[in-house]
């Protein structure tokens, strides 16, 4: 039971990242390489500010959303100057340069160590050290996120993202301020990046930079691709399909070592097929290969 448990909790970490992620790339059309960073600040803020500030739960996650949120900023100002191949090599710069700090700054972030023994949550006196109690925990952040999204989207602000994804310049010359819009979506998806970091440092009580690699955005990309992007529940089922799937491997008696290289030729495989059959994945509404929406 604790094991269905911890797969549903997974699932729901990496629905909150896949479709904050596509919030970027699959409604404002900007490819970024750069969310395991913001996932992996968010773990690394909330982890630092519990074990050295003992702040409590909910105090770390505006904590870790703010700062995750102003580097999603600093992320964000390139792409008023470049755009396409040159933006995704920007945001896969800034995804290295936040992996070498996490694993080099020893002194604060414990480097290759990591940082151990960050304590369970406690939110108003209840503290939550259940398989079941962090499924609740996940799945109310996860509902927030969707709904959040769901808003966003539906609203005037969410059709100018769709604007600017299918013709920027047009959407400049109807008088808006892309250049805002576009650094605010990455400050929100930044911001709901670093919740799911939360969330996975608290779960798993420890951290260390080989959990935020380029690999790791990679994976998220994935999980948006055969989800399907520009579309709200695409990502959800790209985190059923590409979180489960593995798992299986467990049941066919490979060697760990075999089944973890596997998996990477699973997940490779899933997204040559996808972007070369089906590039809108499961449920989504735009295609990266050819930039179209779905009429």
């Amino acid at each position: 039971m604790e094991y269905l448990l911890h797969i549903l909790i997974l699932i729901g970490i990496y629905a909150i990242l896949s479709v904050s992620l596509n919030l970027i790339a699959g409604y404002t059309g900007m490819l970024s390489i750069a969310h395991a960073a913001f996932y992996g600040v968010g773990a690394y803020v909330a982890a630092l500010m519990a074990l050295n500030l003992h702040s409590p739960f909910l105090v770390n996650v505006v904590g870790a959303v703010i700062l995750s949120g102003l580097l999603g900023a600093v992320v964000g100002i390139p792409s008023l100057r470049i755009r396409d191949d040159y933006f995704v090599i920007a945001t896969f710069a800034f995804q290295v340069i936040t992996f070498s700090v996490l694993n080099n700054w020893i002194s604060f972030t414990g480097g290759p160590m990591g940082l151990p023994g960050i304590p369970q949550p406690t939110i108003f006196g209840l503290k939550i050290s259940s398989h079941l109690g962090f499924l609740l925990l996940v799945g109310i952040f996860c509902a927030i996120t969707l709904w959040i999204i769901h808003r966003i989207v539906r609203s005037p602000f969410g059709r100018v993202l769709k604007a600017i994804r299918e013709d920027e310049v047009f959407a400049q010359a109807a008088g808006k301020n892309v250049a805002a819009y576009k650094v605010l979506v990455f400050v929100i998806g930044a911001g709901m990046a670093a919740v799911a970091g939360v969330m996975y440092a608290y779960y798993i009580s420890f951290i260390d930079p080989t959990s935020f690699t380029v690999m790791e955005s990679i994976f998220i990309i994935s999980i948006v691709i055969i989800g399907g992007a520009g579309s709200l529940w695409g990502p959800v089922v790209g985190a059923v399909v590409l979180v489960t799937l593995p798992e299986f491997l467990r049941f066919v008696g490979l060697p760990s070592s075999v089944a973890a290289n596997l998996r990477q030729i699973i997940y490779g495989g899933l997204l040559v097929a996808f972007m070369m059959w089906r590039p809108r994945g499961f449920l989504g509404e735009y295609a990266f290969r050819s930039g179209e929406v779905r009429e």
